[in-house]
């Protein structure tokens, strides 16, 4: 069945709202291309398929646009990398406040987008898709929902991103905890944490945005540290209305403060992927704290033992102050157990709590979880991936026709702005479906020859990157490969992905 082939109608939901246009052929509900996911890359990419005359759905779990943004409302959340880099290429927002966005703005651009481009009625809220099954005599997709919905499609777009499942660490004893247990991507904003003794496990990215806003509300606070952040200061700066009118009226203002921005951080790639120009960076990162930290105990423990850049480098201005309390502790013995009332380190001491948060990450690494993929003769990609998951640039795998992923394997970045592989990708995919479509195709099918081929060259760049100096993070797997992120410049990406090459794919028709 080729993609815009079917009858256009529109098709309500079991409340009878409208949820979406649609196609329809035998009952069923039926569109050109599937979107799982309404964060950036689902969005991005149900833009596209508008401009390109696709019809299309997007099932989002939640019960908003946003993905992460959405979701993750701890207290200081916010990006680190530069607001008007972190924003769609084609939609530029003049009104940043400040030089790195926080979480409401960032949520705010993306309910933005979806009015500016009419995606809310292409967008199934509540719907979490739990299966997608190929059917190979009829060369769709066939998906299902949890709440019983069941679709078919021409193709399908995963939208899912990769730090949307909480991991939540297997400690001794947690369960027996009689205070409250939250993770920092579930935030319990019903809780008062004023005047409680409260454990952080973790010092990551949001720990240590989170942990200055809470300090001065606690009573006691207890950072229960693995390994030390690198940390940089955050250079961050109000954007004055004035120049926020002069992006709004300056042709090509901004978009030149973009490419600027984007430059910068090359630089700092170039470091993640050639680890002897990172030596500059990391003496700042240790005057940095020395300025910060006059303890000496309290500095050496603060002090990070991996490679610079081994794991996200922080960026903070108030971390190391929060650490400086009186009312903080930071604990680098590993937990022993969780007992009723507290937390038991290596040192035998029992520490009591009213709160445990963990700041203990994202399993990233764990693509797709919970949903089922299945292609060519019931090919499961759980069981594929059963030693890692891989794919072409990200987006594809053999047996698995019509199946695209957005930030797949090996397609997230350490320094640079995630929108930016997003784009690469969406444009990828969108031309890949324009094939398809002009050539009257129904499906295309990654060639194992291309997948083992990209998949070489992939190992052999990530040897001289920092990532596989030996520290442990969670960009590696469980093997202690990288799975994760793109080890190389996103420039790189962005040519190699420009063009479509048929040869690498076989063609069907239905």
């Amino acid at each position: 069945m080729a993609l815009n082939s079917l009858r256009q109608k529109q098709w309500k939901d079991e409340s009878g709202s409208l949820a979406a246009a649609g196609l329809e052929s035998d009952g069923e509900r039926h569109v050109d291309v599937l979107i799982i996911g309404a964060g950036f890359g689902g969005l991005c990419m149900g833009i596209k398929l508008r401009e390109m005359g696709l019809s299309f759905i997007i099932l989002e779990r939640g019960s908003d646009v946003g993905g992460t943004w959405r979701d993750n409302t701890y207290p200081g959340c916010s990006c680190d990398i530069p607001s008007h880099l972190y924003s769609f290429s084609f939609k530029l927002n003049p009104g940043w406040t400040r030089s790195y966005p926080d979480q409401p703005e960032i949520l705010s651009y993306l309910k933005t987008c979806v009015d500016t481009y009419q995606l809310r009625d292409s967008i199934l809220f509540g719907t979490e898709v739990i299966e997608a099954a190929f059917d190979e005599t009829k060369k769709i997709w066939r998906i299902r929902t949890q709440r019983g919905d069941t679709f078919t499609t021409g193709a399908v777009v995963s939208a899912m991103g990769s730090l949307s499942r909480p991991a939540i660490p297997d400690v001794k004893g947690m369960e027996r905890f009689a205070g409250r247990v939250f993770h920092s991507a579930q935030w319990d904003h019903s809780f008062d944490l004023a005047g409680k003794k409260v454990a952080v496990i973790g010092t990551g990215a949001s720990a240590a945005q989170f942990i200055p806003k809470i300090a001065p509300q606690v009573a006691k606070l207890c950072i229960f540290q693995r390994t030390a952040p690198w940390i940089l200061p955050k250079l961050e700066l109000q954007s004055p209305g004035w120049l926020q009118l002069m992006f709004k009226v300056v042709p090509g203002l901004q978009r030149a403060l973009r490419g600027f921005i984007y430059l910068c951080q090359e630089v700092i790639g170039l470091g993640l992927v050639n680890p002897i120009l990172l030596y500059p960076l990391k003496l700042l990162a240790l005057r940095y704290l020395a300025s910060k930290i006059a303890d000496p105990n309290l500095r050496r423990a603060a002090t990070p033992s991996f490679p610079f850049g081994c794991k996200r480098i922080i960026l903070s201005n108030n971390y190391y102050d929060a650490l400086t309390r009186e009312n903080v502790e930071l604990v680098s013995e590993p937990i022993v157990e969780v007992r009723e009332t507290g937390i038991v380190a290596q040192d035998q001491q029992e520490r009591p709590f009213d709160a445990i948060i963990l700041a203990t990450g994202f399993r990233a690494t764990d693509l797709l979880s919970p949903l089922r993929v299945l292609g060519v003769n019931g090919a499961d990609l759980g069981r594929v991936w059963r030693n890692g998951p891989k794919a072409f640039f990200g987006m594809t795998v053999p047996d698995f026709p019509n199946f695209f992923m957005l930030l797949g394997p090996n397609t997230l970045l350490g320094h640079n702005s995630l929108v930016f592989m997003i784009e690469a990708q969406v444009r990828y995919i969108a031309k890949a479906l324009e094939y398809l479509r002009k050539m009257g195709c129904s499906t295309m099918n990654l060639r194992t020859v291309a997948h083992a081929r990209f998949n070489r060259k992939l190992r052999r760049r990530t040897r001289g990157t920092v990532w596989a100096s030996g520290c442990k993070s969670w960009y590696l797997d469980e093997r202690g490969k990288n799975r994760t992120l793109w080890p190389d410049s996103p420039t790189r990406y962005w040519l190699r992905t420009r063009r479509f090459s048929p040869e690498d794919y076989s063609f069907a028709s239905s």
